[in-house]
């Protein structure tokens, strides 16, 4: 590419691809690229044409595009959005088409038909962050855009993309108005999304008398629509259909019927002095029963501060309680999707028992074999998979199935945290240290609110000899889940990380707690008995060798003491030290 032929240009990208494609591919190669080039001749390239822009390149699953001006490439994304959801309307939806799209505004070089540049790639970055049907753009082109076209635009935050340097200010394109009768406050009644729960945000009410504090009732409701939107597992009502129900009394079986969600939060927001307190309520819309509530006092500070902190607090809070909610439910079914099978799988994971996991293993199998390309089932999978090693089954065997599992859960949607967390594990006990701290803080980044990859992390710390730093990442997990019901597993890198910075009362205090909560997990007796041999409490570090010996009479001191996987050998050398001073010879 010779600098002389090369000439810039101010333009709008658009770029897209199609969600999900490679499983459509897997299923019907011939159809689905057949639907992919009529769709681009008969809606697409028209489109463009029109908004007085081109098409640089078609790929396999997807097109870019260039535009004279941003209101163009807005104004033809929105149409085939539109467009393409009145040609899916009457085809099933495991044969559908849908496309992400995402528009940047940039100087790019041109050479030829082709063009290159960081603000291209930056285009192919947002695409891949909108939601399948959606739009998503950048600051450029929200500012460009607002105002000058019957739209919305919803402020997904800084994000830091792929291989891009600096955090961009997102936002997605709000296209979808419900529309009412005149002088009517009432949606449009939407169908239920899928078989997954679905779930609303309400408006939280701002109790405080002061009308300057709206803003930050309506920011911690934008904040939590966005974060569970993007963070947890279940489709969300877009903001401007939940916010119709602002400043009116609600009935809550009433606007899950309106809205199609099983779930609704609502809240409210309170400044007195220089505090402010958030209370939040979870709601099983079809029953009115509650789910969960808490409230949170801060002091006044930074307000983006807090309502990040307050955001982040009810996202991790409010999954598990619907997961767990949600798994009563699939267990109560009679017919079964692949959704239901994994949320019954998981109930009986989450018992922690080697026959509980063998029937959830079933159940995920069952699952993957009702939809081969759902991914939750191969994550589950990984996880049982895991756990299996945990107790004992085959060990190195079961831990490269699982790390097969969760790699495949990755293949499928790489955008799935519990996958990278899960793929973390595996590679940690595989040894793989690198990759697993890398996945493991990947899936942080994909879903902060994640508190058990908080715990992943913390373990892989443990294991490259980052003490200190595991000691902060657990902390922070057992802030985000006080009460979830897997804690008792994570507790013991906690334990780990006392013990080689010589806290022994800590880690004995710490490994006591996660053998009262999980007794079948070896990790916690480990700790536990090493920490009482440090101590000098002989008797009952004697009885906690005894007990490990009971189960498992065959494995030796330097064998259990080597069994965390630990990159330099110091650190299992101080464990087995420790059960030598609890009495256990050789």
């Amino acid at each position: 590419m010779g600098t002389a032929e090369i000439e810039r240009k101010l333009s709008a990208i658009l770029a897209a691809d199609v969600a999900g494609y490679s499983r459509l591919m897997g299923v019907d190669e011939e159809g689905t690229h057949a639907s992919f080039v009529a769709h681009l001749r008969e809606l697409i390239e028209p489109s463009i044409r029109e908004h007085r822009g081109r098409v640089v390149k078609t790929t396999g699953d997807g097109f870019l595009a260039t535009f004279e001006s941003v209101l163009g490439a807005v104004r033809c994304a929105v149409e085939v959005q539109r467009g393409m959801a009145e040609r899916n309307a009457n085809v099933p939806e495991a044969q559908r088409l849908v496309f992400r799209l995402g528009i940047n505004a940039c100087d790019v070089m041109i050479d030829g038909e082709d063009i290159y540049g960081d603000g291209v790639n930056i285009a192919a970055r947002l695409e891949t962050m909108a939601e399948p049907g959606g739009i998503c753009v950048s600051a450029r082109v929200q500012e460009d855009a607002s105002g000058r076209l019957d739209l919305g635009f919803e402020d997904l935050g800084e994000r830091q993309l792929k291989n891009i340097v600096r955090p961009m200010r997102l936002y997605r394109v709000i296209f979808d108005r419900p529309t009412a009768a005149a002088g009517s406050a009432t949606p449009t009644q939407l169908p239920d999304l899928s078989d997954r729960p679905t779930f609303a945000v309400l408006p939280f009410e701002n109790m405080s008398g002061d009308p300057e504090q709206q803003y930050f009732a309506d920011g911690i409701s934008e904040d939590l629509i966005t974060a569970i939107a993007t963070w947890c597992r279940f489709p969300v009502i877009a903001r401007n259909s939940s916010f119709v129900y602002k400043g009116r009394a609600l009935d809550i079986k009433q606007v899950g019927q309106e809205l199609g969600a099983r779930y609704v939060l609502e809240g409210s927001v309170r400044k007195v002095a220089n505090r402010v307190r958030i209370t939040a309520q979870l709601i099983d819309a079809p029953t009115g029963h509650h789910v969960w509530a808490q409230r949170y006092d801060r002091e006044l500070g930074d307000l983006f501060a807090i309502q990040d902190d307050i955001t982040t607090s009810i996202a991790a809070a409010i999954e598990p309680e619907i997961m767990e909610v949600e798994e009563r439910r699939a267990t109560a079914r009679s017919s079964f999707t692949g959704y239901d099978l994994v949320q019954r799988g998981n109930w009986h994971l989450y018992k922690f028992t080697p026959e509980g996991i063998a029937e959830a293993q079933r159940l995920f199998t069952a699952a993957i074999e009702a939809d081969p390309n759902y991914p939750p089932a191969y994550a589950s999978m990984a996880y049982s998979k895991y756990i299996s090693a945990q107790f004992g089954a085959d060990f190195e065997p079961t831990l490269q199935s699982a790390f097969e599992f969760a790699r495949k859960a990755l293949t499928l949607d790489e955008k799935d945290a519990r996958a990278h967390m899960f793929f973390a594990q595996s590679s940690l006990w595989l040894r793989r240290h690198e990759e697993a701290i890398a996945a493991a803080r990947q899936a942080i980044a994909l879903n902060p609110s994640l508190a058990h990859a908080y715990s992943v992390l913390g373990y892989a710390l443990d294991c490259v000899g980052e003490f200190e730093e595991a000691l902060k990442t657990v902390a922070h997990s057992f802030r985000l889940r006080p009460h979830d019901r897997t804690v008792g597993r994570c507790i013991p890198a906690m334990a780990v990380a006392h013990y080689q910075l010589g806290s022994y009362e800590a880690a004995e205090q710490t490994a006591f707690r996660a053998v009262t909560l999980t007794p079948l997990y070896w990790l916690g007796h480990q700790m536990l008995a090493a920490s009482r041999g440090q101590l000098g409490r002989k008797a009952d570090a004697a009885q906690c060798v005894a007990e490990i010996r009971r189960r498992e009479p065959e494995i030796s001191r330097s064998a259990y003491s080597a069994r965390l996987p630990f990159r330099d050998a110091i650190y299992a050398q101080r464990i087995e030290e420790g059960l030598a001073r609890a009495g256990w010879n050789g």
